[in-house]
């Protein structure tokens, strides 16, 4: 259900929760009088270099890209502006997820109530109306190079509201003008320089990164549940997680992890039974988790101070300063930091993904997990038990090494070569996207794993966070006794990973983890 407390926007304080908030929870947005004040004041500059004014002002009196040295005359410019947003509107393939189209909406209202881009305050209602009645534009996810900003998937959102392109409403696929309509409200008539104002930016990189961050926190902490889980079942040591080993290399992604784990453990029956055993060390997989998933959360703490300062920046070519009474070219519209970032978060996941794995690799293999079942079945031969699944997660993290190849190093030239370095970030969100999901997915594979593994240790109880976790995940999935298809209760898993309950419901328990 969406959230009743609308948030304002102001172009200065929107936050990674907010963009959640609105894009996944529909929570309302509304423009702040604060923006309107700053975009009324933006947009007398805007209507001065428009009229009157003999000066070339890209995107307001001449063409774009490669045609900026032609002058358009003053009669043209509304239709400039409409047939700029016609031009780029070329995307290809698949449409971007619903979620992610709405924090792109959200995010482009949001820089624009900055007041840096001269658009008037009624188109920005407008947009945050479509948003608020769930008309959605139908935007394809391919034909951006993350240059000039996201130009055709920005191009493909916001022709609906000059009444062209296509839009959602309640699932029903319909044209720009009828589905306004269908919600009662109408079309615009873009003015000076508000057609470039509402292409030019990273929004869609942007979408990506707010999103992929708050899925990506998640999954750090549900990697400690999940560690914590297989530790016991596979009578690891605790000794490995012990603070005073964390303060003599004091990372802080490495610190909370293994907090974190020795907090899920505390009260282990399993552990206090095999303490005084012969094992000397355990794999790599479990002793080295916490260096594994704290690098992990570490590069997360980069994406989330590029992604934080993106959702609030000026995004626009040209932008208006204000106390300068003037427009002026720039290149922030440019995706490298998105690139980069989001990369970097499909390489952090990625490694969440393959410590998982390996984890899961040594609760089903016989030769490695200390007298559990052969993939944690009674009856093997004529069951499988935790076989195939191991396979599955195999895949995943496979899939994930070739999507970790990363698309920020890349750069091709476009609009005859006036735009000669290109940044990728949207090829890098689309795979950060879909590793973000083979990551989820394997972390649930585990957890689905471990707390089968766990409970061959009956009657001897695991630590009471590792019991929360075994009970969140057998509210998704009873004990597979005989096979039975998997794939319903690994999907339940993930999307319990993704949306947060999974982690809530052990932090009922225990308290908030780090």
């Amino acid at each position: 259900m969406a959230r009743s407390t609308a948030i304002g926007l102001t172009g200065d304080d929107l936050t990674l929760a907010d963009v959640w908030a609105v894009a996944v929870e529909r929570a309302p947005a509304t423009l702040s009088e604060a923006a309107r004040e700053k975009m009324r004041v933006a947009r007398e500059v805007v209507e001065r270099a428009a009229h009157g004014s003999r000066e070339h002002t890209y995107g307001v009196n001449t063409g774009f890209g490669r045609f900026v040295n032609r002058s358009i005359p003053e009669e043209l410019t509304e239709e400039l502006q409409l047939r700029l947003l016609r031009s780029h509107a070329c995307g290809v393939g698949e449409p971007y997820a619903d979620e992610i189209v709405r924090a792109a909406m959200l995010l482009r209202a949001n820089t624009l109530a900055k007041g840096n881009s001269g658009a008037r305050d009624g188109t920005v209602e407008l947009l945050l109306e479509c948003l608020d009645r769930d008309v959605l534009p139908i935007v394809p996810s391919r034909g951006s190079v993350g240059a000039s900003g996201d130009l055709a998937p920005l191009a493909h959102l916001a022709l609906p509201l000059v009444g062209e392109g296509e839009a959602f409403v309640d699932g029903e696929r319909l044209p720009g003008f009828e589905a306004l309509t269908r919600v009662g409200l109408e079309p615009i008539r873009l003015q000076a320089k508000e057609g470039l104002s509402l292409i030019n930016g990273t929004q869609f990189m942007a979408a990506f990164g707010a999103l992929g961050l708050v899925r990506a926190r998640r999954l750090a902490r549900v990697a400690d549940l999940a560690c914590a889980q297989s530790l016991e079942a596979l009578q690891g040591s605790s000794t490995s997680f012990l603070p005073q080993i964390h303060a003599l290399r004091p990372l802080r992604g490495q610190g909370d992890s293994a907090a974190n784990v020795l907090t899920l453990l505390e009260g282990s029956a399993i552990n206090e039974a095999h303490r005084w055993c012969d094992k000397v060390q355990d794999a790599y997989s479990l002793r080295c988790a916490p260096q594994v998933h704290g690098a992990a959360r570490d590069l997360l703490d980069y994406v989330e101070y590029t992604i934080s300062v993106e959702l609030n920046a000026a995004t626009d070519n040209p932008l208006v300063l204000v106390d300068d009474d003037a427009l002026v070219s720039n290149g922030n519209f440019h995706g490298q930091p998105l690139a980069f970032a989001l990369d970097a978060l499909a390489m952090a996941v990625a490694e969440l993904a393959s410590i998982s794995e390996r984890r899961l690799e040594r609760l089903v293999n016989p030769n490695l997990s200390d007298g559990l079942p052969a993939f944690l079945t009674t009856d093997g031969g004529l069951n499988s038990g935790f076989m195939i699944p191991q396979y599955v997660a195999a895949s995943l993290v496979s899939e994930n090494k070739v999507l970790c190849h990363p698309a920020s190093v890349d750069s091709i030239p476009t609009s005859a070569g006036q735009e000669d370095h290109v940044s990728m970030g949207n090829a890098a969100g689309l795979k950060s996207w879909q590793v973000l999901a083979n990551a989820e997915r394997t972390v649930a594979i585990e957890l689905l794993a471990g707390a089968q593994a766990v409970e061959f240790h009956a009657p001897l109880e695991p630590g009471r966070g590792v019991r929360a976790t075994r009970a969140a995940v057998r509210e998704l999935s009873p004990r597979l006794r005989d096979d039975r298809p998997l794939a319903p209760d690994i999907e339940a898993v993930a999307t319990a990973i993704r949306e947060g309950s999974l982690l809530a419901a052990v932090e009922e328990e225990v308290g908030e983890l780090r």
